[in-house]
């Protein structure tokens, strides 16, 4: 992830608000913006960050379209 990705995410919410909101340590958190989101936590660190932050921008290495992992949008 990259540095202007981190401050992004951590402009919507910080570290220990999404460990509180995932299960999990700020400690784990911090390892997932310093050497990448585990795939299987992508889409609920998305959905958490209400969207504002693609699957896409956290991991284009299995997300590689813009669009790959966002929910539908109703017509």
């Amino acid at each position: 992830m990259t540095k202007s990705i981190k401050q992004r995410v951590c402009a919507v919410m910080t570290q220990t608000e999404i460990a509180k909101n995932l299960g999990t340590s700020s400690q784990v958190v911090s390892l997932w913006l310093n050497h990448g989101v585990p795939p299987h936590r992508v889409l609920p660190v998305c959905k958490l960050l209400e969207w504002k932050i693609t699957p896409h921008e956290i991991r284009s290495d299995i997300y590689p379209n813009p669009t790959d992992g966002l929910p539908q949008q109703e017509p």
